[in-house]
């Protein structure tokens, strides 16, 4: 593993966040001055490839990383707030309702966000 590589996982592996490429960059800059964005964006994929690093693919927007560790996500449809949440791991169940083996699942559940409802109440 690069020096970058090792870095960025350790950004993404540190925050409660769901970084994106940008982000991480910024981050990594402060440590790597003359890294440049690309590097990052590659790094980003080998974790990713590698199954180190979590990538949530959310139409419209950047890709976001996230630690691999198991955990589930509340989306708020209108402004794309990420949210970790912990449920029971549903994986035997899907399991047993596929015939080929099952090597992960991503399971994100849609909500509005409390600041999306004030705004929505306050529009109608």
């Amino acid at each position: 593993m690069t020096k970058y590589e090792k870095k960025i996982y350790e950004i993404i592996g540190a925050s409660q966040d769901h970084l994106n490429a940008e982000q991480i960059f910024e981050m990594l800059k402060q440590v790597y001055p003359t890294v440049v964005f690309a590097t990052v964006y590659n790094n980003l994929n080998k974790l990713w490839k590698a199954g180190l690093v979590r990538k949530i693919s959310l139409e419209g927007k950047p890709d976001r990383y996230d630690r691999i560790e198991k955990h589930d996500h509340l989306l708020c449809k209108q402004c794309g707030k990420l949210l970790d949440i912990n449920l029971a791991d549903l994986t035997e169940q899907l399991q047993q309702q596929i015939d080929i083996p099952l090597l992960s699942y991503d399971l994100r559940l849609i909500y509005l966000c409390d600041d999306c409802q004030r705004k929505r109440k306050g529009e109608e």
